[in-house]
């Protein structure tokens, strides 16, 4: 009889627990939720990436090629929301969430979804990424009751980032390509990829860079002129699965193979699906940082 008595009353207060208002942070400020959410879907793969982390469920992910270490978001038992841009309103109401969580492309997707149920925003801010990765890490920890977990998962990065940045500090100058369908752009401080030059302390070989998603169109004879110590590349169309020429064999020329970075050997082909289709999640963020700390100390 005491056993039974003691489960009622752990459970009743479970209940009462979950049930209490819980306020999180998000791009929009703060946001109060009616208790933890048990269905979760997310329209982005930055927080997908952070729940994974932390080991969190979730029952809906956007329709999308998924980088591999969150290839198994890809089984059937996770529903397909369609893409990020395009929500599949059907599909997500179906699942009757208690949260919605999207981020990045799918955020102009918030007024629609926030019709079918509770919905947060958490878009990072790529001129203060790793701001923006704790905020998150928080909000997701605290959903999710794993806020131990996401301080760790933070830390971690932090250690990362803080290694790259004491070898950055003598690199030399950086400049950072997109490739995509035989043509680039450059990307600086206040665009997407800014955490080479916020956060891991690398110095942009041109100012004044054109923020924005697709950045500043650029040719081979800029490279050249600019020539920087370092070129990081991201390829567009092997992160999205297009056929394309690889970015490798479109920088093989003699403009480019005439600059210190690659008579250096200092051309570093970066993740592409981490840094093109994930971009702030905390598992991306440290296996990038490790890569290029391991680059620099060749």
């Amino acid at each position: 009889m005491r056993s039974l008595l003691g489960a009622v009353l752990l459970a009743c207060t479970a209940t009462t627990l979950s049930a209490q208002d819980v306020t999180v942070q998000t791009a929009r400020g703060d946001v109060t939720l009616d208790g933890l959410p048990e269905t979760v879907i997310t329209m982005d793969l930055a927080v997908l990436d952070l729940i994974d982390a932390i080991g969190g469920e979730v029952a809906g992910v956007p329709t999308m090629v998924l980088p591999e270490y969150l290839s198994k978001y890809g089984a059937d038992s996770y529903t397909k929301l369609g893409s990020p841009f395009e929500p599949n309103v059907e599909q997500v109401a179906a699942l009757q969430p208690d949260l919605i969580i999207v981020a990045g492309r799918s955020a102009q997707a918030y007024d629609e979804l926030a019709r079918i149920a509770p919905i947060i925003d958490l878009t990072s801010e790529p001129t203060d990424m790793l701001a923006s990765i704790k905020r998150n890490a928080a909000t997701i920890g605290t959903l999710y009751g794993a806020e131990e977990a996401a301080e760790d998962k933070v830390a971690e990065l932090e250690t990362a980032l803080a290694e790259v940045k004491a070898k950055a500090a003598e690199a030399g100058p950086a400049l950072t390509l997109l490739t995509t369908g035989g043509r680039m752009s450059t990307h600086g401080d206040a665009g997407r990829f800014g955490i080479l030059y916020n956060e891991m302390g690398f110095i942009p070989a041109i100012e004044n860079v054109k923020a924005g998603n697709h950045g500043q169109p650029i040719s081979f004879e800029f490279i050249r002129e600019v020539n920087p110590n370092w070129i990081f590349v991201v390829d567009r169309d092997a992160a999205i699965g297009r056929d394309g020429q690889p970015a490798a064999q479109m920088l093989d020329n003699a403009m480019v193979n005439g600059t210190a970075a690659a008579e250096a050997g200092h051309i570093v082909y970066l993740e592409p699906s981490h840094w093109y289709l994930v971009g702030a999640g905390v598992t991306a963020m440290i296996d990038s940082a490790t890569a290029i700390s391991q680059a620099l100390d060749n």
